[in-house]
């Protein structure tokens, strides 16, 4: 619980950034990491509770009162098993998580929450700093063969667990290096690829083997790959993009947000060259979607030197604190300015974009909006009603849209024929699909999550593949101990 009363002694902590005018010059990280001292005391703000609703507030169940006392008392290597007990890679998850555990903390309820997030970032940080963290291979092998589709968050949980229970894993990425959505979707700036990279060599030295430019469906069948293995767990993520289907939205400039962040990721990492129509200098630019990827955009459209940027919002502005519709310890649906919005970006709330303007020549060079009101009766759902005279034309060179996804792609599961939902997420008990050698893990199941959410689905689909193979599991579950992951 940290120290008696530390929450009455200590305040909340955040973690600093380098100024505006330097950190946009690059694309690297560009937090400052507090003293060890501070980070000692925030361990001590942590409160016998009672319950703590933490637990709750974290996907993955993290044991976060007893992490926050270790650390409190000094013992990080201690803090890092607690920690990586419930949760493969707390690297990601601290850099990049919004932290539903700091919502539900219980000090939030008089006082601003325990910096959770910013404690499990420093303690992974100085595992690897200190060489705690190394790879740990399986003592025996079961022979039992599994293929996953898929790199990202998801997958990768899912490959080490069940690389840790013996089982042979292979995993097969379409893209040309490990990672999915953290590598080609999460801008350098919150997440330098190198993080990635030194996890996934740990990784193959436990024995997972990759297989990368390999598109499962095209290079190879997927009814090979369930052929050659005992059992085909997908985490492919939900990678269809939701368009805006209004007039104009052909013309060039008018840009999917995932294909702007992706491209710019691979101009850092792997000498891409720049194209022109995903590249923000010197343009104005419009973001249409509010959302941690709208806020991606921002933050990359600035950095590589956008004479503008505006980001519209269709829902109206969060109110600052919690409303009575929104109580603890539920997720706060309050206003949020990220790093990014701080960089130089003008917010547009309630507003419907309904025309993209063309140049003449096929270029976007101004788009039209109306802006609009929710109206709400009792009982009903808020509906959308446009504000007569209010529409304004905005002149712009590149429109981003980041309005999220609907799904997967439906190739793989039609190939399956298995059972899925409208938005070809197939449908799962336990993990399984209607075909009992193929489960599903991750944005491919549950639709669009968190990186956090990705991570818990990839160990709690490991737990029911072991099961299902070998009748009964070691793995952990959300309510289980688990193997160590640090020697």
């Amino acid at each position: 619980m940290g120290k008696l009363r530390g929450f009455v002694e200590f305040d909340r902590v955040n973690e600093n950034y380098i100024p505006v005018e330097k950190r946009i010059k690059n694309f690297k990280e560009f937090t400052i990491k507090p003293k060890d001292d501070e980070l000692v005391k925030q361990g001590g703000r942590c409160m016998d509770c009672g319950v703590p609703f933490c637990h709750s507030g974290c996907p993955l169940g993290n044991l976060i009162p007893d992490f926050n006392d270790a650390v409190y008392n000094r013992d990080w290597k201690d803090a890092l098993k607690i920690l990586h007990s419930t949760n493969n890679f707390p690297e990601f998850t601290g850099r990049l998580c919004p932290a539903p555990c700091e919502s539900a903390c219980v000090l939030g309820l008089i006082n601003p929450p325990v910096s959770i997030e910013l404690i499990e970032k420093y303690i992974i940080e100085r595992g690897f700093k200190e060489g705690w963290i190394q790879p740990i291979k399986p003592k025996k092998r079961t022979g039992k063969k599994i293929a996953i589709v898929g790199s990202g968050p998801a997958g990768l949980a899912a490959a080490q667990q069940l690389n840790r229970a013996g089982h042979l894993v292979t995993v097969y990425e379409r893209d040309s290096r490990v990672g999915g959505l953290l590598r080609y979707g999460i801008p350098d700036f919150k997440l330098e690829k190198s993080i990635i990279d030194r996890r996934v060599e740990i990784l193959s030295l436990e024995g997972i083997k990759f297989k990368t430019n390999v598109e499962v469906g095209i290079d190879i069948s997927i009814k090979k790959l369930k052929k050659d293995n005992d059992v085909v767990l997908l985490c492919g993520g939900a990678t269809v993009m939701r368009s805006l289907p209004i007039p104009g939205h052909e013309l060039s400039g008018v840009v999917q947000a995932m294909h702007f962040l992706k491209k710019q990721n691979q101009v850092i990492s792997e000498n891409f060259r720049e194209v022109d129509e995903l590249n923000a200098k010197n343009k104005n630019v419009i973001v249409i979607g509010g959302g941690d990827t709208g806020s991606d955009c921002i933050g990359t459209s600035n950095r590589q030197g956008a004479k503008s940027v505006v980001n519209f919002e269709i829902l109206p502005k969060p109110s600052k604190e919690r409303t009575d519709e929104n109580p603890w310890p539920y997720w706060p649906f309050t206003l949020k300015t990220s790093s990014s919005h701080e960089e130089g970006s003008k917010r547009q709330w309630s507003i419907l974009t309904k025309e993209f303007i063309n140049d003449g020549n096929g270029n976007v060079k101004a788009l039209k909006t109306i802006e609009v009101e929710w109206i709400k009766k009792p009982n009903e759902k808020a509906k959308l009603v446009e504000i007569e005279g209010s529409e304004k034309v905005w002149p712009c060179d590149l429109v981003l849209l980041a309005l999220g996804f609907t799904g997967p792609d439906n190739q793989i599961i039609n190939n399956l024929k298995l059972k899925a939902d409208n938005f070809s997420k197939p449908l799962t008990k336990k993990y399984q699909t209607s075909d009992k050698k193929v489960f599903a893990a991750g944005d491919l199941r549950r639709g669009q999550s968190l990186i956090v959410w990705a991570i818990s689905e990839g160990r709690e689909a490991a737990y029911e593949i072991d099961k299902f193979l070998m009748g009964s599991t070691e793995l952990s579950s959300k309510i289980h101990g688990d193997l160590p992951l640090v020697k």
